[in-house]
């Protein structure tokens, strides 16, 4: 494998993780809240469940394009 194939490999793979720590954190928030609301403090709930929607749909369509992308400069060496 070409130096170039395996740095974008590395890039798409840290990007991947990334965004999945994005997700994460945006449904962390989110479990947080409800509890929070549960058991005492009561916090926006709707809006940090849709922030959590909209990141991980986001974190999932670019994860797949850079697996794409990852895909076709494997596939040009």
């Amino acid at each position: 494998m070409a130096l170039k194939g395996e740095i974008i490999e590395k890039i798409a793979a840290l990007l991947t993780v990334a965004f999945g720590l994005v997700a994460a954190l945006a449904w962390n928030g989110a479990i947080q809240a409800i509890f929070a609301e549960v058991f005492g403090t009561a916090e926006n709930i709707p809006a940090m469940l849709a922030y959590a929607v909209i990141v991980t749909i986001i974190a999932v369509i670019v994860t797949i394009w850079i697996a794409r992308l990852a895909d076709k400069a494997k596939a040009e060496e």
